[in-house]
């Protein structure tokens, strides 16, 4: 032991030494209260040392502050005084009842202790698990709901280490969580062999709760581990998602005395939950990738149909008014009349040409695939039917669909200004910040915008969405409409 070092005194001891000083003091207020009242009827008043004795330090220790005030109630109060022998009848009987009564009161005064406790221990874990279940509700990232849940168990528990891992393809554990009360060295974020003796292997091996009550002749990376962060037994739940082993979440002590009983139950009431955040967050990501795929489908075919228009049915169109344009010249000199009315109809054809190419444009735009969003943006104001002060911070390549959504969001909002808001000025702010495109589309115009209403925003929030992204769109009536777009320019 080193210096400075005080040893603790051993629980029974401190009960012991307690209950002489409780029962002392008792009877020194009886000799006090004596003279005022029979003793017989003042003995009760030996509950004050065996009450707080039960609550504090148990049954066991209860019986022995009963006893002895027996004891010492025989000894001073019941003659022959200062002798444990009694010579009356009526004082064997109440030495009997005071013990008896001393017996119950403990056990009672135990027994509602426990009961305290107990309600107590339910109550945390209710509302550990009320916390949880509150990340888990507002979808919080899977990360953060293992790491909550890995604590709680931790704490829950009254283990000194707790770790979750997802079982691997490979036949490996990777650690995807850990909490420990000295901040021990646990591996996470790296695959681990399941060889040997774990509770990831046994709960692999099993698909049930497990118990590893020693790992000091045990073999395997995961046993070496706990050797050395003096781990003497570990308790373990499987995780379950949809049907399939997904991983184990397990607490571990430090402490020679084993968990107790019922210590698997409380940690799979926290794996429920950890499953339905991974359920939820799987349901998402497929959710996004559905959307992703639908929203790159229809890119693709409106570049189909883009390339189709403008490689087949424009350049029919274009040649047939060469050919037409030639014609009229030739009619034109000996047919004035009709030269004319072909030159009308030439036209006409060239309108409808250029209205073609309008079309085209609004599908894909080709200035967007040869130059990037900069110059298909300035494109987008220069034709929009209400000034834009375009302001683009960034003229940077960047990832194909974002530049699309980028594109479709500012033509669709500059689209709703013109038709709906009445506006005399539209905005257009683009920058990129960090690993984000972040937009703005705003105009002075009446505001009072329902984007539940408009298809062409719902389809903008897919489109956003699929990415990862968000759109949020502000418009107070009298305060016109601002559409603000923050996209990742990595995959989620």
């Amino acid at each position: 032991m080193g210096p400075g070092v005080v040893p603790q005194m051993p629980r029974w001891l401190s009960g012991f030494l307690a209950t002489v000083v409780l029962v002392a003091a008792v009877s020194g207020v009886l000799k006090l209260l004596e003279p005022h009242a029979p003793a017989l009827s003042l003995s009760v008043l030996y509950q004050l040392a065996v009450v707080p004795v039960a609550i504090v330090w148990g049954v066991r220790q209860a019986i022995v502050a009963s006893l002895l005030s027996t004891a010492a109630f025989a000894l001073l109060f019941v003659p022959p005084r200062g002798s444990l022998g009694v010579v009356d009848s009526r004082y064997v009987l109440a030495l009997l009842a005071l013990l008896l009564t001393s017996v119950v009161v403990g056990e009672l005064a135990a027994r509602s202790r426990q009961r305290a406790r107990e309600s107590a221990r339910l109550a945390e874990e209710q509302a550990a698990l009320r916390r949880v279940a509150t990340l888990v509700a507002k979808s919080t990232a899977p990360g953060e709901v293992f790491e909550a849940v890995t604590r709680e168990v931790g704490l829950r528990s009254g283990a000194d280490l707790a770790r979750m891992e997802r079982y691997e393809a490979d036949g490996t554990v990777t650690g995807v969580a850990r909490w420990s009360r000295e901040d021990d060295p646990l591996a996470v974020g790296t695959r681990i062999p399941l060889e040997g003796v774990s509770i990831a292997a046994l709960v692999r091996q099993t698909s049930r709760p497990v118990r590893v009550d020693s790992f000091s002749q045990a073999s395997g990376p995961i046993a070496k581990e706990a050797r050395a962060l003096g781990i003497r037994s570990s308790v373990g739940c499987p995780i379950v998602v949809g049907g399939r082993l997904w991983g184990v979440i397990a607490a571990s002590s430090k402490r020679e005395a084993p968990f107790p009983p019922g210590t698997e139950s409380q940690i799979a009431d926290f794996t429920e939950l950890v499953a339905t955040a991974i359920a939820n967050a799987e349901s998402r990501a497929a959710l996004a990738a559905s959307r992703a795929r639908v929203v790159a489908a229809a890119d693709e075919t409106r570049r189909r149909i883009e390339r189709d228009l403008h490689d087949g049915i424009q350049q029919r169109l274009v040649s047939l008014g060469l050919e037409l344009r030639l014609a009229q010249s030739e009619v034109a000199e000996v047919a004035p009349a009709a030269g004319q009315e072909l030159n009308q109809v030439a036209e006409e054809l060239k309108g409808a040409v250029d209205e073609l190419r309008e079309i085209s444009h609004g599908i894909h735009p080709s200035v967007l695939s040869e130059g990037g969003l900069g110059p298909a943006l300035r494109n987008l104001a220069r034709r929009a039917a209400v000034p834009v002060d375009l302001d683009l911070a960034t003229e940077d390549r960047l990832p194909a669909p974002v530049e699309v959504a980028a594109y479709y969001v500012v033509s669709e909002a500059l689209t709703n200004t013109a038709k709906h808001a009445r506006a005399s000025q539209a905005r257009v702010a683009v920058q990129q910040r960090d690993s984000v495109l972040w937009l703005s589309v705003g105009d002075d115009g009446v505001g009072g915008a329902e984007p539940a209403r408009g298809s062409g925003l719902i389809g903008l929030r897919d489109r956003v969405e699929a990415l990862g992204g968000s759109i949020e769109v502000t418009s107070r009536s009298g305060e016109g409409t601002v559409v603000a777009v923050e996209l990742p320019l990595q995959p989620a």
